[in-house]
């Protein structure tokens, strides 16, 4: 099927809240509108209520579909044999379930009213794609880290998609009903508080703004609290190229070569010396190309390293089945350096919103990253595989990255961290759009944090009663899955 004809096909009855119609009007880029006096700014957020009142925003009617068939429609493209792994990961919990149906989501959000206010999306946000990263000055910084789904579209998608996943793992966490609500509230009055703050402030300011590390210590309320994030951010700070080498690579031959670790690491089974030399210089073109992309400066840094070798890599659960690599370079001999490779395929969301405007997927992603997070990558770029045309995005392998494990975390942990996402949330809206449309949207009552409870908890149902039509689906053999 042409794509533009899945598109026609996809798309919802147009209103004037159509976000696909929407979108097309308003390019995330231009809604600053400098012109415009702070004021009117939020007095055109307020305005934007009398189109879709904030509790419109509680409407959770999904309208019947078949939810193994949309996930379905997303394995297209997919590498065939990791498909069951994809699908052995998400039937093995409601919240696994939930990281791997971005799919689904963005179908039934795309049905529903929504605040008609575009900004650029993540368009994954739930609480597991927040952690800690590296700026290029070596601070740890705190925010969002995916973002293979970015797509500008509706600020409240991505708000909705980061509260239920917190009423999700609440649940898995065995929460009362309470203190799911409670957690979704506190989410949504920090995120109001800050894009309010963020709309007060000089713009360069708000650009250059970090959420640090630091400052998530500064919301623990306890010492212990303190203690165990301390451990993450330590952990983190030894995250490195040189780290990864030293457990993922081995000597073969008495060359340096990343370890076969199947199925999750693994070379690409090549038959001949002529298929290995073809593969090579596969490879080597998409670097020269990916080089490219880079900025004058850091061309020239890595110009400094030379390619030792390529391995497939297996990554998430949404992913699974995309194409991913890990790449090793060297420089000088001893200075190593990871980059990953992951393939940048179509977002989730281009269905119901316009299409990216650009020609390569990974440029997608890139640009959307440097939106919306406060630092990046130094290394972050794109390029293509010419023999397939898939796209790619490439960036540095586990650089100071670190995860917080919220399977653990009581009700207490979660709040803390739920302060944290919607504190870093709200700066990615604010860099790559206007606080003050939102600010004045979300207002200063509790109004929001009302439909948004009510979103979350309805939807967190949906999410579970889809889940066990997966499971069903597995039991029945309609599914095939592998178990790891």
């Amino acid at each position: 099927m042409p794509e533009s004809t899945a598109r026609k096909r996809n798309k919802p009855a147009t209103e004037p809240t159509d976000p696909k119609t929407l979108a097309a009007q308003e390019d995330p880029s231009t809604l600053f509108a400098g012109r415009a006096s702070l004021a009117s700014r939020i007095g055109q957020g307020k305005a934007a209520r009398a189109k879709v009142p904030r509790a419109k925003l509680a409407d959770c009617k999904i309208e019947d579909r078949d939810p193994i068939a949309l996930l379905d429609a997303s394995n297209v493209g997919r590498v065939t044999e990791l498909i069951p792994i994809r699908y052995g990961r998400m039937v093995a919990n409601p919240f696994a379930f939930y990281r791997g149906a971005a799919p689904l989501m963005a179908f039934d959000l795309s049905k529903l009213p929504h605040s008609g206010l575009i900004v650029q999306l993540g368009g994954d946000a739930h609480l597991a794609n927040f952690g800690l990263f590296a700026s290029p000055e070596r601070r740890i910084l705190f925010g969002p880290n995916d973002f293979d789904e970015t797509l500008p579209g509706p600020f409240d998608w991505d708000v909705r998609r980061l509260a239920t996943s917190f009423v999700i793992a609440a649940r898995e966490r065995g929460l009362a009903t309470r203190d799911q609500r409670a957690l979704v509230r506190r989410l949504c009055e920090t995120f109001r508080q800050q894009v309010a703050e963020f709309s007060r402030m000089d713009t360069l300011d708000v650009w250059y703004y970090q959420f640090k590390a630091s400052s998530m210590l500064a919301i623990a309320d306890s010492t212990e609290e303190k203690r165990k994030e301390l451990t993450v951010i330590d952990k983190a700070r030894q995250q490195s190229s040189r780290s990864v080498t030293a457990h993922a690579t081995e000597l073969v031959n008495g060359k340096l070569r990343i370890k076969d670790m199947p199925p999750h690491v693994y070379h690409a089974p090549l038959e001949s010396r002529h298929d290995q030399k073809q593969y090579d210089a596969l490879v080597r073109r998409f670097f020269a190309d990916y080089r490219l992309t880079l900025p004058d400066d850091r061309r020239a840094l890595f110009d400094r390293y030379e390619l030792v070798d390529v391995a497939i890599r297996v990554v998430g659960v949404g992913s699974v089945g995309t194409r991913c690599y890990e790449a090793l370079f060297m420089a000088d001999g001893e200075c190593p350096l990871f980059l990953q490779l992951k393939e940048a395929r179509a977002s989730v969301l281009e269905s119901y919103l316009p299409p990216s405007r650009y020609s390569n997927h990974g440029q997608r992603v890139v640009n959307g990253q440097r939106l919306l997070q406060s630092a990046s990558d130094i290394f972050l770029g794109w390029s293509k595989m010419r023999h397939t045309g898939n796209d790619f995005y490439v960036r540095q392998l586990r650089d100071m990255k670190g995860a917080f494990d919220f399977t653990r975390f009581d009700v207490k942990d979660l709040g803390e961290y739920a302060v944290s996402c919607a504190h870093a949330l709200a700066h990615s809206m604010a860099k790559a759009g206007d606080p003050a449309l939102l600010s004045g949207y979300v207002g200063k009552s509790d109004a929001f944090d009302k439909a948004i409870e009510r979103f979350a908890l309805a939807y967190a149902d949906q999410n579970e009663a889809d889940w066990a039509v997966l499971k069903a689906a597995v039991k029945a053999g309609r599914i095939q899955v592998i178990r790891e």
